[in-house]
């Protein structure tokens, strides 16, 4: 890419502006200017993976997400290329928006596009290119998305049908539907889960939330910019915690490819104005974010984006990943929308949590512990809340970073028997300094997972229940990258790599940590350790209160255990 000079007076963190902003969205959008079709309807970008949906699909998924970028550039120029992709398009060469198709997401990629861009674009159609446009993204209105973000698919596409007067009634019904569905998924303090169950990750921010506050904000509708507005505030003042103090986004959950599309809600509250976050604060987490990726491969020698975390790896691809996908990274553009002398571009940046001192932050609706050094600012995650076994280990580790990924070693994980996997967990609360879970482990067995941090240090403890007396298990701490320097003390049950139940519930403590820091001091000098009669524990921390938890039978003829701090 071909960027300004960096401003480190304006920008002192990342040195960016939205010059540089603005070069990086041209440079994207000229690279995948090769692989338009002739008609410009489909974009075939090359790339070794075909999702399942198959090609056609995959080349209207490459118009539809870079056209967004267009639109959040309000590139005049790209535009024009892009209204003759959509009259060729709805003639007959894109696929139809069906039950649970792919179509349907993009359809809303168009949708949002159209709207946002109505006077560059849809105004100066020829009125039989728009009547094919209204009526293929009509089909949006009755498609059955499936049971998560996908239900916003046709909030969206109804959102500018009812702008356009193309099916009012229908548009409002899809609206109403779809708004009433995410209801039953919200669990407060601006979390939502992606369906039922319990999946926790970035698509409370790239979806969830920026859906329907785009449309509330684009159909100036107050009351609903009042409660989603008011829940991505509450959102954000999580959110922000999640980046490191290089840039990097926490490495959890899926369509991790989608890469610095986690800006799009930082961007989204201010310019809605619903936020926590000041001016220089939003810009430099975006900012931040989208350097890191750029820093780290995300974009090839041909100026295209790889389907990958840092440069092409398919370990975080899904059956629905094809070559164009990675450019839903397309929504970490939306502050572009925002004016030049709006102040998230002309205030200093100003740092962001991970970098203005050391944190341990409890998120209840997740059921998440966040963890956060000044020092190295490295964002640690204890998930004891979040699950979707489809997707593993996207979701089931017990830890996760902004400085490692989930590998193929189980990081952060109990074997019991041998077994790594988790399942159906149970959230035991989260307070400050710990947070616990319990969880289904191998053959049956129940784990009681605890985990108490300060600084870059921690404590887990780990109740097993159920297994056959002379079942081994086994804990494992992080898989530390380049840099980066992990440690795991056993202090209680656990001798070497392996741990063995007695006649019953049998107890493992180990100390752990993952730090940057080149010479920290033992572990055992921070925090020690005492366990007391049954399953209490005992936390000694320098110079602070110590933490006691108690492990107890749940009662009630359950078999199950819990750990309550006391």
């Amino acid at each position: 890419m071909q960027l300004p000079e960096r401003d480190h007076t304006l920008s002192p963190h990342t040195g960016w502006t939205r010059a540089h902003w603005e070069a990086a969205a041209d440079a994207l959008l000229a690279a995948v200017e090769p692989y338009a079709t002739e008609d410009f309807a489909l974009y075939d970008l090359p790339g070794g993976q075909v999702s399942a949906s198959g090609r056609l699909s995959d080349g209207l998924e490459g118009y539809a997400r870079t056209l967004l970028l267009a639109a959040f550039r309000r590139d005049e120029t790209a535009l024009e290329r892009y209204a003759d992709g959509l009259a060729a398009g709805v003639a007959g060469v894109w696929p139809r928006v069906t039950d649970r198709s792919q179509p349907l997401v993009e359809a809303a990629s168009v949708a949002l596009a159209l709207r946002l861009t109505r006077p560059l674009l849809w105004d100066r159609l020829s009125d039989e290119v728009r009547e094919r446009a209204a009526d293929w993204l009509a089909d949006a209105l009755t498609a059955e998305p499936w049971p998560c973000n996908w239900e916003l698919f046709p909030v969206t596409v109804a959102g500018f049908l009812a702008d356009i007067g193309h099916e009012p009634e229908a548009a409002r019904k899809a609206i109403d539907h779809g708004l009433h569905r995410i209801e039953q998924w919200y669990v407060g303090d601006g979390w939502y889960t992606d369906g039922d169950g319990r999946k926790y990750d970035y698509y409370n921010g790239w979806a969830m939330h920026l859906y329907p506050v785009l449309h509330a904000w684009l159909a100036d509708d107050t009351r609903l910019l009042d409660l989603y507005g008011g829940r991505l505030k509450a959102h954000l003042a999580d959110y922000a915690r999640l980046f490191g103090g290089d840039g990097a986004p926490l490495h959890q959950g899926r369509s991790l490819t989608y890469r610095f599309a986690t800006a799009a809600p930082l961007w989204l509250g201010a310019l809605t104005g619903h936020t926590p976050l000041t001016p220089g604060e939003t810009r430099r987490l975006a900012s931040g974010a989208l350097t890191y990726f750029l820093r780290h491969g995300a974009v090839d020698e041909r100026g295209l984006l790889t389907l990958g975390w840092h440069g092409p790896d398919t370990s975080v691809a899904q059956r629905y990943s094809g070559p164009a996908s990675p450019y839903w990274a397309s929504k970490g553009f939306l502050g572009l929308l925002l004016p030049a002398d709006h102040p998230v571009w002309t205030a200093p940046e100003e740092p962001g949590p991970a970098e203005r001192e050391d944190a341990v932050t409890p998120l209840a609706a997740p059921n998440w512990l966040l963890q956060s050094t000044r020092s190295d600012g490295v964002v640690r995650l204890h998930n004891h809340g979040s699950e979707d076994v489809r997707y593993d280990p996207y979701y089931t580790r017990l830890g996760y970073s902004t400085v490692t990924r989930p590998s193929s070693s189980y990081d952060n994980s109990v074997f019991v028997g041998g077994d790594p996997s988790r399942s159906a967990i149970v959230p035991l609360g989260v307070g400050e300094g710990w947070v616990a879970s319990r969880h289904r482990a191998g053959g049956g067995a129940e784990v009681v997972s605890l985990v108490a941090a300060e600084g870059a240090v921690e404590v887990r403890a780990y109740l097993v229940s159920g297994a056959a007396p002379g079942t081994p298990v086994r804990v494992t701490g992080w898989a530390a990258g380049e840099g980066m320097r992990s440690e795991l003390l056993p202090v209680h049950g656990l001798s070497g790599d392996s741990g063995v139940t007695e006649d019953g519930p049998t107890l493992f403590v180990a100390l752990a940590r993952l730090t940057g820091e080149s010479g920290p001091p033992p572990l055992t000098g921070l925090v020690s350790v005492d366990v007391g009669d049954g399953f209490d524990l005992t936390l000694h921390r320098t110079g602070r209160t110590p933490l006691r938890f108690r492990f107890t039978a749940a009662g009630g003829g359950s078999s199950s255990w819990s750990v309550t701090p006391w």
